[in-house]
């Protein structure tokens, strides 16, 4: 592979690399880019053969420990020749001795496990639009999140998410095109929800809360917000109350991965994990 080169993305490449999600049918968020470049500028690789690119790669360091691969893709017309695998090995060389996580396709999570990953739950995108949601609990209320202090949005993130990841969150929260809610009881966090805008369906995460009927009312709020709409949630089956909320709901399956790892599964909140942030990033 004489003319091939694997390069740090630029933050215009990350506009290429939503436009080959896309074509995978993953529907990424309009602006995800702007908080992916923000959690790791250097954690995006970009296979060039001839100076064109063909393969990419997103390898983002979460604090020491933790980091986690996704966006792992070659050009259909160029699949099968090595560029994925050179790639993918570039990029497992820059997250060496970090527990590694990734939310893989069916189709690939054989590879993934001769690599070292071991899979511990499901995780189904369900879409459509949510049907008798439940109203917030008895003195719970749903505000903007963004009017509530960020370290307190930092320090609940990180009760479902293995590592710190404030560089992450504040863009993916502030963002103009994107719709935050925070669900509120005596003054503490009881739930928190992102909707932001895709291609097809508007998707809907992360999805914390301290119950399902907190997580239904925050899904049913932010759906409303554009009822035309219908709306995604990525929802792991280690929370078997998320599935269950959104058969109700009368959302339906459409899109599968495994969540896998190649350490030990870390220790988060899963019962109050409803929705997952990003399969990019985690």
């Amino acid at each position: 592979m004489p003319n091939f080169e694997i390069t740090t993305a630029s933050a215009d490449d990350l506009t290429m690399l939503a436009e080959w999600a896309h074509e995978e049918s993953w529907n990424p968020g309009l602006t995800d880019r702007h908080a992916f470049f923000a959690a790791d500028p250097r954690g995006f690789l970009v296979g060039r053969l001839d100076g064109d690119p063909i393969s990419c790669v997103s390898v983002v360091r979460y604090g020491t420990g933790f980091g986690f691969l996704g966006f792992y893709l070659t050009r259909p017309e160029l699949r099968g020749r090595g560029y994925g695998l050179r790639t993918w090995q570039a990029g497992m060389a820059r997250l060496e001795g970090r527990n590694v996580g990734l939310d893989g396709v069916v189709a690939q999570q054989p590879n993934y496990r001769k690599s070292g990953f071991r899979s511990f739950w499901t995780n189904m995108r369900w879409e459509g639009h949510p049907v008798d949601a439940p109203t917030a609990p008895p003195g719970t209320v749903l505000v903007d999140a963004r009017t509530i202090p960020f370290d307190r949005l930092a320090a609940y993130d990180r009760r479902f998410f293995p590592a710190e990841r404030d560089s992450f969150l504040a863009p993916w929260i502030a963002d103009p095109a994107r719709i935050p809610l925070a669900a509120v009881r005596d003054g503490e966090l009881r739930g928190l929800a992102v909707r932001r805008p895709c291609r097809t369906a508007s998707r809907i995460g992360p999805v914390y809360a301290e119950s399902p009927e907190v997580a239904g009312a925050l899904i049913g709020a932010l759906a409303a917000a554009d009822p035309d709409t219908p709306v995604a949630v990525d929802v792991p089956d280690v929370n078997p109350a998320a599935v269950r909320l959104v058969e109700r709901l009368g959302l339906s399956p459409s899109f599968e991965t495994a969540r896998m790892y190649t350490g030990p599964s870390p220790d988060i909140d899963h019962a109050g994990l409803f929705g997952i942030t990003s399969l990019e990033l985690g």
